[in-house]
């Protein structure tokens, strides 16, 4: 089978290449699918740039959701059959024909939901589901804060804080996406590059700060945060996007710049820090994924998720693909199709 392999670290048009590797096969409790489409994560990015300590080493087939037909099923699969439509998370090996993964983290698509749709509905959906669902359980009325509100994993959650009738302040970092925030029902669209979310926030909250904040970018974002909420208020991450693209001091200026907690310090005011990793929940809590991808199936029918499409490339432009997402030019989900 053919895979879109990673053979270098570094920019996206020198990182990859097509190359015939050996096709996987089904073992008990997982699942093999015939790949029509995988989808792109920031996770991906980090590894490309060998900033993800779980990537594997190279070569490697990275990917963490893909949609497509299952097209074999180990012992004791009894959730899916041979012939379905899936969506599927993995753990890495999506970049290829046909991909592997434990049957937990498998779901059956209707006929109607096309692949690169679907492909959202994996990671970053489940992702946003397990944060704001599980981790923090958000309520009606609470102020929430959204970073990267026009990503993927920001959509999920303007949807689902949306539908729990919450009050949402969300940033992006151009007109388009603002305009896009609002659109989806953003009442306090904030651009990142032309204002201070800790100022606008505190400004229009009468320095009363939020409730809860999901951030994917990391570095000083999360300790402008930790001054923004309120008592009682919890602060989720899940991705450090302010580590790309920058050289050795950068990283080590936006590592220092996430600041340092003592527990007092989070106990006395009555505040959380929490840190998601998906890969690992997958790995030691598999019912976990099963639950949260469901219930984002269920959401999804009932309308209340709708994911975005930024863009679908064919497998012969993945370094275009990358570049894309990399650059901070998406809005909702970059795919790759075969």
């Amino acid at each position: 089978m053919k895979a879109a392999v990673l053979i270098k670290k570094g920019s996206a048009f020198k990182a990859f290449e097509i190359r015939e590797v050996t096709k996987p096969t089904a073992k008990r409790g997982e699942v093999l699918i015939k790949v029509a489409a995988f989808g792109l994560n920031f996770a991906d990015v980090m590894a490309r740039r060998g900033m993800y300590n779980e990537a594997p080493p190279l070569p490697a087939i990275l990917g963490y959701d893909v949609a497509g037909t299952v097209e074999e099923v180990g012992e004791e699969v009894t959730n899916v059959k041979k012939g379905d439509r899936v969506t599927a998370m993995t753990r890495f090996g999506g970049y290829a024909e046909y991909a592997v993964t434990n049957a937990t983290a498998v779901a059956v698509i209707p006929d109607e939901l096309d692949a690169a749709t679907a492909t959202a509905l994996t990671t970053q959906y489940c992702t946003a589901l397990y944060a704001a669902s599980e981790m923090v359980n958000l309520h009606k009325g609470d102020k929430v804060l959204i970073q990267s509100g026009a990503g993927g994993v920001g959509t999920a959650l303007i949807q689902y804080a949306k539908h729990l009738h919450c009050e949402i302040f969300a940033t992006a970092g151009s007109e388009s996406k603002l305009n896009y925030l609002r659109e989806m029902g953003v009442q306090h669209p904030i651009n990142y590059n032309t204002q201070d979310f800790e100022t606008e926030i505190k400004k229009i909250t009468q320095q009363k700060g939020v409730d809860v904040i999901f951030d994917a970018v990391g570095g000083k974002s999360v300790k402008k945060g930790i001054r923004l909420l309120s008592p009682g208020g919890r602060l989720i991450c899940y991705g450090a996007s302010a580590l790309s693209n920058k050289n050795i001091f950068g990283k080590i200026k936006t590592a220092l710049d996430f600041g340092f907690y003592h527990p007092a310090m989070l106990m006395m005011p009555s505040k959380s820090i929490i840190g998601i990793n998906m890969l690992q929940i997958a790995d030691h809590q598999p019912q976990v994924i099963e639950r949260c991808l469901t219930q984002v199936m269920k959401l999804y029918a009932d309308g209340i998720f709708v994911p975005t499409i930024a863009n679908v490339y064919l497998i012969t432009a993945i370094d275009e693909a990358h570049n894309y997402l990399e650059n901070r030019s998406s809005i909702g989900k970059v795919v790759v199709q075969w």
